[in-house]
C-alpha cells in the first residue's frame, strides 16, 4: 500500500510537470526510463496490449515527449480523416449539432421577445425589467466557462447532452412559474445550460473535419444560429399577440400566450438532445484520453458510413493502430483500494481542469490568448450593444412620432356625457367634468392635469400609460377598473370610492408605439440579413484565410457604424440594422474557426469556453451602456462601437493564420 501510494505521488508530480503521452508499444519498450518495478519480470515475448500500463515516465522528459507525441497524433489523425472522407456522416452530424446551435440562437431572443408581455403580466418595475433582459447573458457566461472546461474532461457529447438537458428542463419550468423571482431563476439556469453549446459544438464538429474542409463547413454550421433567430422571431410573431391563447385558474394562476411561446422555444433543444443521443463521441477526445479501441471504432464508423453512401461499401478502413495518450488514472490504478482510487481520479480530473485553464496563459499560448480575449471582447461589446440599441432606437422613434400626434384640450367643461369609446393619445388640462360616465372603455396614453371630476362614474376601465396629475375627485365611484393608486399623482379624492378593482397587471398588445408585430418583424429581418454574409464567409474562408476574413469584415463593420448617424426614420434604422448584421457575421464565423484551430485538443473547449464567457460579459456591458444613451444621443454609442471594432480589427491582424494547418 505504501509503495502504491508513493508511486501515485510520483505519478501526479510527473503529470503536473508536463503529462505523458504514450505512443505505440514499440516506442514504450524503447524508452528505457519508462519501466518501473511494476513491469519487472515481464516476458518480452509476451504480447503487449496497447492499453497496458508500461511504467511511469521520468518527469524531466515529460514535456518534450508530450509535445512530440501530440504532433505525431495530429498528423496521423489528419491522415485518417482524409481516408474517411467527407460525406454522409459529417452532414448528419452537421444537422444534429446545428439544432444545438439553433437552440443557442433561440435563447438569446426569448427574453427580449417576452419582456413587453412579461413586464405587464408580472407587474415589473424598471430595474426588474433590466435584470430580466440581462439574466440570460449572465447564465450563458457561467455555462460557457463550466461546460467548456468539462468537455475537455468528460467528453464533448456527454457535456453537450447534459448542458442541453438543463436548458430544456428549466425552459419548460420557466413557462409555467408565476412569480418574477422563480422565472428569473429558471431563465438563469436555462442560460447556464445553453451556454456550453457554442464552445462544444464547434470543437466537436471540427474534430470530424479534415483540414481542407474545416473552415468552410464550420462557417456553414454558423447558419443555424441565424435559423434559431428566425425561428424565435416567427414563433413570437405567430403566438404572442394572440392573447386568446391562454387560460386562467382563478386569480392565482395565469398562462398567457407569451408562456406558450417560451414553451415552443424549447423544441429545438429537445430535438437536439434526441438527435445527439444517436451520435458518437469525438474520436479525437477518446484518443487524447488513452481510449484507442473506442476512437478507432468511431473512425471506422465514419469511414464505412461515408463509403457506403458513396457506393463503395467494399472499401476497407486500413488504419490498425493510432497513437493515444496515457491517462493519469491508469498510472496509479494498480494496487489501490477502489474508494481511494475513485477519490484520486476525481482529484486528478479537477487538477487537469485547473491546469487546462492555466495552460491557456502559459508562455506558449499567453500572447494568443490575450489577443483573442481582446478581439472577442471588442466584437461582443459592439455587436451586442448595437443589436439591442437598434430596436430600442426604433421604438424611441416610434414613440416620438406617436407623441407628435398627441391632441391637447384646455379648460373644457363636460357635463352629463357618457364616454363608451376608446380615449387615446390625449392631454386634458384644467378641465371640469360633472356627472359624467366612463363605461367599458380603454384609455391609452391619456393624461389629465389640474382637472376636477365631480359626481363621475368609472366602470370597466382598462388603461395603458394613463395618469391623473394634480386632479380632484369629488363624490366619484370607481367600479371594476385598473386605475391603481400609482396612476393618481398628487391627486385629492373627496368622498370617492373604489369597488372591485382589477388585480394584477393587464396585458395589452395594442400600443401603437410598442407594436408587437413591429418588434418581431425587425428582429426577423435583422437575423435574415446575415444570410449573405454567412454564404460569402463559408465560400471564402478557406480561400482568403481566416485573418483576412476577420480583419476585413471588422473594418467594413466599423465603417458601416458611421452610417447610423443618418438613421432618423424607422425604415432607415431597419436597413442599417440589416447592413451591420450582414457584414459583421463574417467576423464571427472567422473568429469561431480561428479559436477552434489555435488550441490543442485537450484544451480546446476550455479555451473556447473561457473566451465565450468573456464574450457574454462584454455583451452585458455593451447592452447596459448603449441602452443608457437611447433618446439622449446617437454619437456616443456609434463612437464606442466604431472604436471597439477598429481596435478589434487591428488586434486580429496580430493573430497567427491557421489556414492549412492540421488540427492540434
Amino acid at each position: 500500500m505504501e509503495n502504491a501510494t508513493g508511486a501515485c505521488k510520483h505519478t501526479i508530480k510527473s503529470w503536473l510537470d508536463g503529462g505523458y503521452y504514450r505512443g505505440d508499444s514499440q516506442a514504450a519498450n524503447d524508452d528505457e526510463g519508462g519501466h518501473s518495478d511494476s513491469t519487472e519480470g515481464h516476458d518480452e515475448d509476451d504480447e503487449i496490449y496497447e492499453g497496458e500500463y508500461q511504467g511511469i515516465p521520468r518527469a524531466e522528459s515529460g514535456k518534450g515527449k508530450r509535445r512530440k507525441d501530440q504532433e505525431e497524433l495530429a498528423q496521423q489523425y489528419e491522415t485518417i480523416l482524409q481516408e474517411c472522407g467527407h460525406g454522409k456522416f459529417q452532414w448528419t452530424l452537421y444537422f444534429v449539432l446545428g439544432l444545438a446551435l439553433m437552440a443557442d440562437g433561440v435563447e438569446i431572443f426569448v427574453v427580449g421577445f417576452v419582456l413587453p408581455s412579461a413586464e405587464k403580466d408580472m407587474c415589473l418595475s424598471e430595474p426588474n425589467k433590466s435584470m430580466l433582459g440581462l439574466i440570460v447573458y449572465f447564465g450563458m457566461m457561467v455555462g460557457a466557462f463550466l461546460w467548456g472546461a468539462l468537455a475537455d474532461r468528460i467528453g464533448r457529447r456527454q457535456s453537450l447532452l447534459i448542458s442541453l438537458s438543463i436548458n430544456s428542463v428549466f425552459s419548460f419550468f420557466s413557462s409555467f412559474v408565476q412569480g418574477y423571482s422563480t422565472f428569473l431563476f429558471c431563465r438563469l439556469l436555462s442560460g447556464v445550460g445553453i451556454g456550453g453549446s457554442i464552445p462544444i459544438v464547434f470543437s466537436y464538429y471540427s474534430e470530424f473535419l479534415s483540414q481542407e474542409k474545416r473552415g468552410e463547413h464550420l462557417s456553414w454550421l454558423c447558419m443555424f444560429w441565424m435559423i434559431g433567430g428566425i425561428y424565435a422571431s416567427a414563433m413570437a410573431w405567430a403566438i404572442i399577440p394572440h392573447y386568446g391563447w391562454s387560460f386562467q385558474m382563478g386569480s392565482a394562476y395565469q398562462f398567457h400566450s407569451w408562456r406558450v411561446f417560451v414553451l415552443v422555444c424549447a423544441f429545438p433543444c429537445v430535438a437536439a438532445i434526441a438527435a445527439l443521443s444517436a451520435m458518437p463521441e469525438s474520436p479525437r477526445f477518446y484518443l487524447e484520453n488513452g481510449k484507442h479501441d473506442e476512437g478507432w471504432m468511431i473512425l471506422k464508423q465514419v469511414h464505412d458510413t461515408n463509403m457506403r453512401a458513396k457506393g463503395c461499401p467494399e472499401k476497407v478502413f486500413s488504419v490498425t493502430t493510432i497513437k493515444t495518450v496515457k491517462q493519469m488514472d491508469e498510472l496509479f490504478k494498480s494496487g489501490l483500494p477502489s474508494f481511494l482510487y475513485q477519490k484520486l481520479c476525481f482529484l486528478v480530473r479537477m487538477l487537469q481542469i485547473r491546469n487546462n485553464i492555466l495552460a491557456c496563459f502559459s508562455p506558449e499560448y499567453k500572447r494568443t490568448t490575450f489577443m483573442l480575449m481582446a478581439v472577442w471582447f471588442t466584437m461582443s461589446f459592439s455587436y451586442y450593444g448595437l443589436t439591442v440599441w437598434f430596436p430600442d432606437m426604433i421604438k424611441y422613434i416610434q414613440k416620438q412620432e406617436y407623441e407628435s400626434r398627441t391632441k391637447t384640450f384646455t379648460k373644457e367643461r363636460v357635463e352629463h356625457v357618457t364616454f363608451n369609446f376608446t380615449l387615446e393619445n390625449q392631454i386634458h388640462r384644467e378641465g371640469h367634468y360633472f356627472n359624467d360616465k366612463f363605461l367599458n372603455l380603454k384609455m391609452k396614453s391619456m393624461v389629465f392635469e389640474d382637472s376636477v371630476f365631480e359626481e363621475c362614474y368609472f366602470e370597466d376601465i382598462t388603461s395603458t400609460h394613463t395618469f391623473f396629475r394634480n386632479c380632484t375627485f369629488v363624490a366619484s365611484l370607481f367600479y371594476n377598473t385598473d386605475l391603481f393608486k400609482y396612476r393618481f399623482v398628487d391627486c385629492k379624492l373627496v368622498n370617492s370610492t373604489f369597488l372591485h378593482n382589477k388585480e394584477g397587471c393587464i396585458l395589452d398588445f395594442s400600443d401603437d408605439f410598442n407594436n408587437a408585430y413591429m418588434i418581431y418583424f425587425v428582429n426577423f429581418l435583422g437575423t435574415l440579413a446575415v444570410l449573405p454574409g454567412n454564404i460569402v464567409s463559408a465560400l471564402l474562408m478557406d480561400k482568403i484565410g481566416r485573418l483576412r476574413m476577420l480583419a476585413g469584415s471588422s473594418v467594413i463593420s466599423c465603417i458601416s457604424c458611421f452610417f447610423l448617424m443618418f438613421g432618423n426614420s424607422e425604415s432607415g434604422m431597419i436597413a442599417l440594422l440589416c447592413l451591420f448584421g450582414g457584414i459583421s457575421i463574417a467576423s464571427w464565423n472567422a473568429l469561431d474557426v480561428i479559436t477552434v484551430e489555435l488550441y490543442p485538443s485537450d484544451k480546446r473547449t476550455t479555451a473556447f469556453g473561457f473566451l465565450n464567457a468573456l464574450c457574454k460579459l462584454a455583451a452585458v456591458l455593451g447592452i447596459s451602456i448603449f441602452q443608457s444613451f437611447v433618446g439622449i444621443t446617437k454619437a456616443i454609442p456609434i463612437l464606442f462601437a466604431a472604436g471597439a471594432l477598429a481596435a478589434g480589427s487591428f488586434l486580429a491582424t496580430k493573430l497567427p493564420e491557421t489556414r492549412g494547418q492540421v488540427l492540434q
